[in-house]
């Protein structure tokens, strides 16, 4: 299904061993975080424009939301039961050359947006500026995305994908709540992506800057 959606699994109370560490110790201690965006920031300023470090946090948010996001959507969809999304309970490892390998537990809330989803906003909005309206349309752009590479991956759960994702995105902090799941989901925010190309064409397919003027 992509590589957002692979993870390992630890029984509820186990310790996985280093280099695997919980997200609430990103939280407490956000220096990887930082040279991941300021890696993101390099890549893209390779390309000769000089942008604002949000754009390279807004992307590692992004990116970070979708690989936790990814499989928990999927564990509803294929009825495995909810992940729990606190911060204690989800462990990573560092690693600046793709997707965070995840370690999850298999049980806790059923809403998506729970624990370290809006943790990981609101750290990303103080530490590094990135506006709060982007924030959460990233988030949003994450569920609709994974459950559109579920339904391209397995077509006979595509309805089932579409009924959590669109159950998510009538949260109000997703831009009111008025977000549609399918195909035709549009965003009304900007991952701000664009300022790395130096044109306002260079945008992802979900954007709000694809509508007509």
């Amino acid at each position: 299904m992509g590589g957002f959606f692979p993870v390992q699994v630890h029984s509820p109370g186990e310790q996985p061993s280093p280099p695997w560490r919980t997200l609430h110790s990103l939280l407490d201690d956000p220096e990887p975080l930082d040279a991941r965006v300021e890696f993101v920031d390099m890549t893209l300023r390779a390309g000769g424009h000089d942008i604002s470090p949000r754009v390279a946090a807004s992307v590692v948010q992004l990116g970070l939301c979708g690989r936790i996001l990814a499989p928990a959507l999927a564990t509803q969809t294929f009825g495995l039961g909810p992940l729990h999304l606190d911060a204690d309970a989800l462990w990573c490892q560092d690693d600046l050359g793709g997707a965070y390998p995840l370690s999850v537990g298999v049980s806790g809330s059923t809403d998506l947006l729970d624990g370290v989803i809006t943790d990981l906003a609101g750290l990303f909005g103080e530490r590094y500026g990135v506006p709060p309206r982007t924030l959460w349309g990233n988030i949003a752009s994450t569920i609709n995305s994974a459950a559109r590479q579920l339904a391209l991956a397995r077509p006979d759960l595509a309805e089932a994908a579409e009924r959590v994702a669109a159950s998510a995105l009538r949260d109000p902090r997703l831009e009111g709540g008025t977000l549609r799941a399918g195909p035709g989901f549009r965003r009304r925010s900007c991952c701000l992506i664009y300022q790395a190309s130096g044109s306002r064409t260079a945008i992802c397919g979900d954007c709000v800057l694809g509508l007509p003027l």
